[in-house]
């Protein structure tokens, strides 16, 4: 089977094609066929900064056909429609192959109505989105419809694939969304994505625009760039509010002392990769209703414009994520 691999770190030019084994699914594992495989900022970050032990096959996300199972798995799972989660933390073997093997728990059933662009677009951005929304004290622990209603949401940077889950999540939890982007293009996508409110920071004073919309404060801020944004973060936040910030803009931030204590706001890092295996089911699970009820949407009308790649040009789908690419980038794997 055709497989991108990596054996040193380094930059894109380290990938290439291969030819490996097809790998046979062991004791509860599932072999999948992937259609399509999604890449994350943490798959070309780890690429280039991890010395692997073995051969690697890089990236998280996918989409695809389960065609084996191994002992203890259903054989009425062969056939079934699946997204992919981590699929290469701790493991050799990402989705950058035609067929990858994994635990029966990170391949989940994609409805018939959910296209596989949307099943490669889900996994680390929407399971990050979903933690994001639930650390706040009082939960909910699972998003659900109504979950989050009377409480409003702040999504930091709309327009990117983690902020874009969040918004589509949130708003189907019940929340009043508002979103800060930083050009009309991405308020065009944070918009289309769902947002009630968006926010353009470079044209207005966002402090003072968002509460505007939310003169007592909003309950979670879901942040991008936390080293930036800490003191609009103390501006705009209601007491007992919580900042989950998922991304390292700056290595530092500067936490305003005074007003976060006598507000009781709780600063919350965010790496989906460590958190509880509870909180993953949670997300799983409110990620899977949430795309069956049709309210997660890929695409440039979603406000996640699509950008694919074939297999043999992985490193350029790297690249284009690293140099800051708007939207969602995946590699065609089946041809």
């Amino acid at each position: 089977m055709k497989a991108i691999i990596y054996t040193t770190s380094g930059s894109s030019d380290v990938l290439s094609l291969a030819d490996r084994p097809q790998p046979e699914p062991g004791p509860g594992e599932v072999r999948v066929r992937v259609w399509l495989s999604g890449v994350n900022p943490t798959d070309w970050k780890v690429r280039q900064n991890a010395s692997p032990d073995a051969e690697q096959v890089p990236n998280q996300d996918g989409a695809g056909v389960i065609d084996a199972v191994g002992p203890g798995v259903p054989e009425n799972r062969i056939g079934e429609r699946v997204w992919i989660w981590e699929a290469a933390y701790k493991r050799a073997g990402g989705t950058a192959q035609e067929y990858v093997t994994l635990p029966s728990r990170q391949a989940v059933a994609l409805p018939e109505h959910a296209s596989f662009e949307l099943g490669a677009s889900l996994g680390i951005p929407a399971l990050t989105a979903h933690r994001l929304l639930t650390v706040a004290d009082g939960g909910p622990q699972r998003l659900a419809v109504g979950a989050l209603d009377g409480r409003t949401v702040l999504v930091a940077g709309g327009a990117g694939a983690v902020g874009n889950a969040a918004i589509q999540l949130a708003r189907w939890a019940g929340a009043t969304v508002i979103t800060t982007v930083s050009s009309a293009e991405k308020a065009a996508l944070a918009t289309a994505a769902g947002a009630h409110h968006v926010v353009n920071y470079r044209e207005r004073d966002a402090a003072a625009e968002i509460r505007r919309i939310a003169p007592d404060g909003v309950h979670i801020v879901a942040e991008v760039a936390p080293g930036a944004n800490a003191a609009l973060d103390v501006a705009v936040t209601a007491p007992d509010a919580v900042v989950a910030f998922y991304a390292d803009d700056s290595g530092t931030m500067t936490v305003p002392v005074r007003p976060s204590m006598f507000t009781n706001i709780r600063w919350q890092g965010v790496l989906v990769y460590t958190v509880p295996r509870t909180a993953k089911d949670h997300a799983v699970a409110a990620v899977t209703a949430a795309v069956a009820d049709g309210a997660v949407r890929v695409g440039e009308e979603a406000g996640l414009p699509l950008h694919r790649f074939p297999l043999a040009r992985t490193g350029d789908a790297h690249a284009a994520v690293e140099a800051g690419a708007v939207g969602k980038v995946l590699v065609e794997v089946a041809e």
